[in-house]
């Protein structure tokens, strides 16, 4: 089987390179020159857990190549990323063009697949109509359908294999089609369904955690009226049985939960309220965190803050939809100089080399980012070089012992 992979981020290629190592033979398509010529050398531009060894062993075996166009294949899988516009609104011109790409090279008995996540219709309204120009016809000479990805940052590879699967087509052979193609490598169950029913259950999976969320950091923002320790109350909440509060933050980032939830807001605005409120309930974390921020540099001239962590999670280098740069742009915005300190991320404007060279001079510690560099941190050392010896910590991560020990003051979110 020949499988043509559009797009080659964080899903796409570790999806073609696990293709690949089940024998298949892949070709993944980007427009990226860069991200093709890595590929072919067997080198990768992103940050993943077993990725780099994984693209080596497979371009070797020559399984895995690059190219910048499409080819002919048995198998189309579409993921390219849909970005959200400033109207909150889901830009999907990556997935039309993806889609026309590849008309040029279909033949009968292909089969398309998208996994880039997007609205309720996007495979029946959007995709259909144009794949149609080949003049095949749609379910019977070519099966089309909607298989999303349900995998985590770090995790990826291991994800793909065991985690289960939605093979969502327009008729009922384009599903069976579209989950032989998964059993592939897949060793989790594939759950046959419609297309539509799959694009919704992308978007309510990232929805729901992004509703939980968005409760944990009211709760935040209560606790901190009330002197209360939300962290403290969250663990003896979450004894009870029937309880799974998340955790509160600074924000939430990341293409999935900070966008999908507004794709159902888009096509359901007069249905979508809960949705919609804790949407932004989320968007107003960075906000709520420069609050806080300016209220323990109050007193202070021309204050340093020196961020750690600009990523949307832990452990890798996504910065998409980081609440943590809009953090940034608001205390910049505000007139407070701010410096940089992460390790997973290069090429970041203002992003130091190391911890003492971004918090010498600062007012202000914020750890933004629990990265598992940051556990412990030389508190000793920085407050010899910190103009003034102050911690903030938005995610309840460092043990403030320490801290404390060098003479800080420790602050931290969701508790006064």
């Amino acid at each position: 089987m020949k499988i043509c992979v559009i797009g080659l981020g964080y899903i796409g290629l570790p999806t073609a390179s696990m293709f690949a190592s089940a024998g298949c033979e892949v070709v993944g398509v980007d427009k990226n020159p860069k991200v093709i010529d890595a590929l072919n050398k067997g080198q990768i531009v992103i940050e993943e857990k077993g990725l780099a060894e994984l693209v080596s062993k497979v371009v070797k075996d020559k399984l895995l190549r690059g190219s910048l166009v499409p080819e002919e294949a048995d198998v189309f899988i579409i993921t390219v990323p849909t970005p959200i516009t400033a109207q909150k609104k889901a830009d999907m011109s990556y997935v039309i063009s993806a889609t026309e790409s590849i008309v040029p090279y279909l033949r009968k008995g292909n089969i398309v697949i998208l996994e880039s996540t997007s609205p309720v219709g996007t495979v029946d309204e959007l995709m259909v109509p144009i794949l149609r120009k080949s003049d095949l016809k749609i379910g019977e000479e070519l099966y089309v359908g909607h298989s999303p990805e349900r995998v985590i940052p770090g995790q990826i590879l291991e994800e793909l294999v065991y985690n289960s699967r939605l093979a969502g087509g327009i008729n009922p052979i384009s599903s069976e089609k579209i989950a032989n193609v998964y059993k592939t490598f897949v060793k989790g169950e594939i759950y046959l369904t419609d297309s539509r029913t799959a694009e919704l259950c992308k978007l309510a999976e990232n929805t729901y955690r992004d509703v939980n969320i968005a409760f944990a950091n009211e709760l935040a923002k209560i606790c901190e009226d009330l002197n209360i320790n939300v962290w403290e109350a969250i663990e003896l909440c979450n004894k009870h049985p029937r309880v799974n509060i998340h955790q509160p933050g600074p924000g939430v980032g990341g293409h999935c939960i900070a966008v999908d939830p507004w794709f159902i807001v888009e096509k359901q605005p007069d249905n979508a309220n809960i949705i919609e409120l804790s949407r932004k309930t989320n968007d107003s974390m960075p906000g709520h965190v420069t609050e806080r921020i300016k209220q323990i540099l109050t007193g202070i001239d021309s204050p340093k803050v020196t961020i750690l962590g600009i990523t949307y999670k832990p452990n890798v280098d996504d910065i998409r939809e980081s609440p943590i740069i809009y953090l940034i742009d608001m205390l910049r915005n505000d007139g407070i100089n701010v410096s940089i300190y992460d390790p997973h991320v290069e090429n970041y404007d203002g992003n130091e080399k190391d911890l003492i060279t971004a918090a010498r001079d600062s007012d202000l510690l914020v750890l933004g980012v629990h990265h598992n560099n940051f556990k412990e941190l030389p508190f000793k050392e920085l407050a010899e070089i910190m103009r003034h010896k102050n911690f903030f910590d938005t995610r309840n991560f460092v043990p403030t012992r320490d801290a404390e020990d060098a003479g800080f003051s420790c602050y931290l979110l969701g508790n006064n």
